[in-house]
């Protein structure tokens, strides 16, 4: 193993032993300079996770919260600069974590507070105003050839617990009562001009916009889509200003 390999490793891992060949400029002794260094690390990391994943946190509470990140923090490493790419694959971490198996919907609002995290970092788009988008739908005839672009910050998440309720309570008073825990949701998360927004939207709403995600035309999307009520998330899709572009589709 490289010498800075070595140091990487010991960094995020306290049963190892300080690094050979560390020095210190005013003769401090090494050891005890590394704990603290590392120390410093594995806290920040964990403050990240915390940061990032505050329904998790309150869900479990921070002592187990801390102590299940302290174990992801040693056998994930960062993989970016940027400290909010970090923690991205917590939810499947926790998925195979057996202690918070007593909380079987965990993962999945994890799932959605990354899905929070990614929108609120997504890039910039300029929306289509609504007057753009009445006129392309005013013609029922091009619809059939009508394909959709949005936001950058737009996504789902379909979860067999009721993720979104369980999210949104703790963004109040934080208590389950009266929530169907095991009441399937789909979730569609978006960004608002500088505002992330969850909405829990049926399933046929759900694979609607996912076919319009990958490139069927509006007719299609329909075609291929359970029933659900299309004036309704069309509403919510334009009201919320992530509709970016409006393409015809060229035919083979």
């Amino acid at each position: 193993m490289s010498t800075q390999a070595a140091f990487a490793a010991a960094l995020l891992d306290p049963q190892r032993s300080c690094p050979v060949g560390l020095f210190s400029a005013n003769g401090a002794d090494p050891a005890s300079r590394f704990a603290v260094y590392r120390n410093n690390v594995q806290s920040s990391l964990i403050n990240a996770l915390a940061d990032s994943y505050p329904v998790v946190s309150q869900l479990v509470g921070d002592e187990f919260f801390r102590a299940m990140a302290g174990l992801y923090v040693r056998s994930y490493p960062p993989q970016s600069p940027l400290i909010n790419d970090y923690g991205k694959d917590f939810a499947e971490f926790i998925d195979n974590f057996e202690p918070a198996a007593r909380v079987p919907y965990l993962a999945d609002v994890a799932r959605l507070e990354r899905l929070r995290v990614q929108a609120y970092h997504a890039a910039d788009a300029q929306p289509l105003s609504h007057d753009q988008i009445a006129a392309a739908l005013s013609h029922p005839q091009a619809l059939g050839e009508l394909t959709v672009e949005f936001h950058p910050s737009l996504n789902l998440l379909t979860s067999a617990f009721s993720v979104v309720s369980i999210w949104a309570a703790h963004q109040q008073d934080a208590t389950l009562a009266g929530i169907d825990l095991d009441h399937r949701q789909n979730a569609l998360v978006l960004r608002n001009d500088l505002e992330v927004e969850v909405f829990a939207i049926d399933h046929g709403a759900s694979t609607f916009i996912h076919n319009l995600r990958n490139g069927q035309s509006l007719t299609q999307a329909l075609e291929t889509t359970p029933a659900f009520d299309l004036s309704q998330i069309l509403a919510l899709l334009i009201s919320h200003n992530v509709i970016t572009h409006l393409h015809h589709k060229v035919s083979p």
